[in-house]
């Protein structure tokens, strides 16, 4: 099943370029199956090899199934209104293929060179897409975007490096000494100071790919210019494969009782990045860049409750992370519908929408008051969950985390007013929200509704076992 997962886009990926007039099409077919593929490996016990679905990963497995198969859907309609030509029709719905295939891999990877690999091949397929315009400032994004990864990138292969160095002494010149398993049963009898110098590499270099400071200026850039379905999968699906590359790092680190005690590097680079993407909200006129900050915030928060740890932090941030996944990706289909319809992403060019297009206009106005922490959301009970931990674990840092979350609140609900409520402004022609865009958008919002309400209790079990596996 683990194989599926990543061979389905693959193929997808290849039938997309051959056949370009069939590519939106192609590309839902595929993005549904590979959704229906991660339902099932839920049942699926735990894997061996290079390829393994365990406890960790297989929440991270599933949003991404989901939130690839809402963008699918949403691309439909909204690559069509892009004017692109054949060839770059084509490029976007292979390179949309391929990522997800990358995505999988490095998901599902128990080998952490691969994972690596997997990562970056994810990067250059997102990098081909943001360039998708072809104009200065898009092929400017593309480059920063790319330069910066792949100094992050360089910086975590080092860490890898040094991880497998640290328990070479005890494990020897095993062929899978990059495994995870394998260093996580290593870890207690490795060289606690090479363990640390890797945590150190591993977090900047994938918090460079996961929007964390101070490697994050690629990111708002990225969601600016690029195409609006590669905004929602950059946020909801590459940020996360990072953060994962992360907690393998943390978690084979922690293992170690003499090394230093990884959460608090997470907590502090956490509440820098929260801080600092708080008050750049508040500056923003680009509405695309807008909720590339907001990622930012958000990936900080998870970077917060991560480093608290306990299982009420491991919670805490996979919970966070999933519902910013689902959340997120529908601002993104609202937004990025109505940026056609008024023909500008200028936040001064688009406002009145829950009157002019009330289903988009309100999905865009609730979607903007999740990514605020406002209730029922996910959001709201995951950073409740994140002050409840923190309040027993690290109470003097607790204001600073509340501050934070106030700061980007408001300044998320004060754009919510500009951007949804008033008089409507001018748009160049008459243009439905379309079902394309309507029904990822409510999907979304109603899934993360229900996980801030009432958890499912087959999705409690998944993200606890999960949160206990990082314990």
């Amino acid at each position: 099943m683990t194989l599926w997962l990543i061979l389905i886009p693959a193929l997808a990926a290849a039938l997309c370029a051959a056949l370009p007039a069939q590519a939106a099409r192609l590309n839902i077919l595929a993005s549904g199956v590979t959704l229906l593929l991660a339902l099932l490996l839920l049942g699926e016990p735990t894997g061996t090899g290079w390829l393994r679905a365990d406890a960790l990963n297989t929440p991270f497995v599933l949003i991404a199934a989901i939130v690839g198969f809402g963008t699918a859907i949403f691309s439909a309609q909204d690559i069509a209104g892009e004017g692109f030509d054949t060839g770059q029709n084509r490029a976007y719905h292979a390179a949309f293929q391929g990522f997800m295939a990358a995505h999988f891999l490095a998901l599902l990877a128990d080998n952490l060179g691969v994972m690596w690999v997997a990562i970056e091949a994810g990067t250059l397929a997102c990098v081909l897409m943001v360039a998708l315009h072809r104009t200065p400032s898009a092929i400017e994004a593309a480059w920063k975007f790319f330069i910066l990864c792949g100094v992050g990138i360089a910086l975590a292969l080092f860490g890898l490096i040094v991880l497998a160095l640290a328990a070479q002494p005890v494990g020897g010149h095993a062929e899978g000494q990059l495994s995870y398993a394998a260093l996580r049963a290593l870890a207690p009898q490795a060289d606690a100071g090479l363990l640390n110098l890797a945590f150190v590499f591993l977090l900047v270099g994938f918090g460079t790919k996961a929007g964390l400071a101070p490697l994050h200026s690629w990111l708002p850039d990225a969601h600016a210019e690029g195409p609006t379905p590669i905004a929602a999968v950059l946020s909801g699906l590459l940020l996360n494969a990072a953060m994962l590359a992360i907690l393998r790092g943390k978690s084979i680190v922690a293992a170690n009782p003499e090394a230093i005690p990884p959460g608090t590097s997470l907590v502090v680079m956490g509440l820098v990045t929260l801080l600092l993407a708080g008050f750049s909200l508040w500056r923003r006129r680009d509405a695309k860049r807008l909720f590339g900050w907001s990622s930012i915030e958000h990936m900080g928060i998870a970077a917060i409750a991560f480093g608290i740890g306990g299982v009420a932090g491991h919670m805490a941030g996979l919970l966070h992370l999933w519902g910013h996944s689902l959340v997120k990706s529908a601002a993104f289909f609202a937004i990025g519908r109505a940026v056609r319809i008024k023909g500008a992403q200028h936040m001064a060019a688009i406002g009145g929408l829950a009157t002019s297009h009330p289903a988009l206009g309100w999905g865009l106005a609730l979607a903007m008051a999740a990514l605020a922490g406002l209730p029922p959301f996910s959001l709201f009970a995951s950073e409740l969950l994140l002050a409840t931990a923190m309040g027993r674990e690290a109470p003097w840092l607790l204001p600073l985390l509340i501050f934070g979350l106030l700061v980007a609140g408001t300044a998320l609900l004060h754009a919510m007013q500009r951007l949804c409520f008033g008089l409507p402004t001018p748009q160049p022609a008459p243009m439905a929200a379309g079902l394309a865009t309507l029904l990822p958008l409510w999907g979304h919002l109603v899934l993360a509704m229900v996980l801030g309400l009432a958890l499912p209790g087959a999705l409690s079990a998944m993200l606890l076992e999960a949160a206990r596996a990082l314990s």
